[in-house]
């Protein structure tokens, strides 16, 4: 056993041997009139008992017309309350939840569903067209509208007697099926079992130290509830603790920064660019949003220095958590606001984390290498891909992440970059995210994505994609060109040699997921067209 092993600093927390839909209402009885989900478009509330209900009811209508255990639903959706009714009372049948990004094309939801081999689909109203074709030719039967009353066909209209959680086994049954975001491949469906999901919801319960009693805690939705960091981090944490979770089906900064003033929201879940965001807006200067008491940023690497800004700006404390889909979803956090610059926390309880070389083998603190973690919440694998589940997976059941770290002598983790989006300059690697968290704090930009162009001497240099902060149409090729220049100049006075921008590329913006990462694939693919 390695010496190198970082064990979590945290207390362990109980997991209890419970299906998720009965964890995330353990408070459905004790904070029964307190509200659970409010609208933010609408105003409409729905406390923590009627969501029980609603779930419950659901489940029964669900099961009358035929969902069996094993069945996979697929849920199409933007954030709204009934997402939630949704999701649960397929747990509650016994069922599996495949998630769609509800912005999805009709070629990548049928994917989805002929890989997720689903039978069912619930959609908003928004994307029953798209469902309607996408669903041809694949094993789907029922098609379920959010929206509406109508009997058998839609959630309101599918509301029956009361059932109870069916039996499954909660550890090798999927209860959600998300697919990764496909940042170095094809989506694949992620399965996460009950267990796995009521583990992680007790460590980050534990972790991000929410008070449960207190009838002000409440979050601002903007993540997306189909991704699995808006689904576990904040969904299920904040129904499971009894609070207020205020939705919005899309970001809009001005109805984001209106909702905080209005609810007197307390917890703000953001992915990198919603912070650059707040660092940058004018509009931050027209809302009181003196209620926030932490902003917990996820999904992609924050830098130090934007961290500072943005938080300085709303005067609001601003943590990192560190995750991925297969650990439902997350293995790191700071705890309270314990928080160190750049640092994406600690290792979660009941979780071990290790830091290894390209052989696998351990290294110290204070040393950079790829992420592998071990807990509770490792998914089970991967759904009809074998291979990619052994190549994520090893024999003793680490989670190899392939995520670039240095954990420190405080057991702190700062994410360094993905190890396939590293850039290999004369056989020295350089990290993106370095180059990013750096070029983000010129003055002229507002957005930057960095990716490795082909070079036949040196193999491959960096090359920037920026978006420029102002009216870039306004500029001349004069004023580009030292625009351009003051960038690469801006670089290699603080960074070293082999680290220097090569190449710039202006454009209006920068391609991202759901959950924020940068799509650096589509970059590169736009590199291959040029070169034909």
């Amino acid at each position: 056993m390695s010496s190198y092993i970082f064990h979590s600093p945290l207390a362990p927390v109980d997991i209890p041997l419970v299906h998720i839909t009965e964890f995330v209402l353990q408070k459905s009885e004790t904070r029964s009139e307190h509200p659970a989900i409010i609208d933010g478009l609408s105003g409409a509330s729905i406390s923590h008992s009627q969501v029980a209900t609603r779930i419950r009811r659901l489940a029964g209508g669900l099961k009358e017309k035929g969902l069996v255990a094993g069945d996979v639903l697929a849920l199409i959706a933007p954030n709204c309350p009934d997402y939630a009714v949704v999701f649960h009372a397929v747990a509650l049948c016994g069922g599996t939840v495949t998630t769609v990004n509800p912005t999805y094309g009709i070629a990548e939801v049928r994917q989805q569903l002929a890989d997720s081999r689903a039978r069912w689909i619930v959609a908003d109203q928004s994307c029953i067209a798209v469902a309607k074709q996408a669903m041809r030719g694949t094993a789907v039967v029922t098609l379920v509208s959010m929206q509406g009353s109508t009997p058998g066909a839609s959630v309101e209209g599918l509301l029956s007697e009361e059932i109870d959680q069916v039996s499954v086994n909660l550890h090798t049954q999927p209860v959600v099926l998300p697919y990764s975001s496909g940042t170095t491949g094809l989506p694949k469906g992620v399965m996460l079992s009950h267990y796995n999901l009521v583990a992680n919801l007790a460590q980050l319960n534990d972790v991000l130290q929410y008070d449960d009693d207190n009838d002000d805690e409440v979050a601002l939705a903007v993540l997306p509830f189909f991704h699995i960091f808006g689904m576990q981090a904040l969904m299920g944490t904040f129904l499971a603790t009894g609070n207020t979770i205020v939705t919005m089906p899309r970001f809009d900064m001005a109805q984001a920064l209106s909702l905080i003033q209005q609810h007197k929201v307390t917890q703000f879940f953001l992915v990198p660019p919603i912070v650059l965001g707040l660092a940058k807006s004018p509009l931050v200067d027209d809302y009181d949003l003196s209620s926030l008491k932490k902003i917990i940023s996820g999904a992609a690497p924050l830098g130090g220095e934007l961290t500072a800004e943005a938080a300085s700006r709303i005067d609001c404390p601003i943590v990192q958590a560190y995750g991925m889909t297969e650990l439902s979803p997350a293995s790191h956090a700071t705890p309270g606001l314990k928080s160190k610059p750049g640092s994406s926390g600690v290792t979660v309880a009941n979780t071990q984390t290790r830091i290894v070389d390209s052989e696998i083998n351990d290294l110290p603190p204070n040393t950079e290498g790829q992420v592998l973690v071990k807990g509770p919440q490792v998914m089970i694998g991967y759904l009809n891909n074998q291979k990619a589940t052994d190549e994520m997976l090893d024999e003793e059941g680490w989670l190899h992440t392939g995520d670039l770290g240095i954990i420190d002598e405080d057991g702190y983790l700062t994410i360094v970059d993905r190890v396939k989006e590293l850039i290999k300059y004369k056989g020295f690697q350089v990290a993106p995210a370095e180059l990013e968290a750096l070029i983000i704090t010129h003055p002229d930009v507002a957005d930057v994505a960095v990716v490795g162009m082909p070079d036949d001497e040196s193999g491959e240099v960096p090359r920037a994609y920026l978006v420029y902060k102002g009216d870039f149409s306004s500029l001349d090729a004069k004023t580009i060109g030292q625009k351009t220049d003051d960038i690469k100049n801006f670089v290699a006075a603080e960074l070293a040699s082999y680290k220097r921008i090569q190449d710039v590329r202006w454009v209006d913006l920068i391609p991202k997921s759901a959950s924020g990462k940068i799509l650096r694939r589509l970059l590169r693919e736009e590199q291959v067209k040029e070169a034909l």
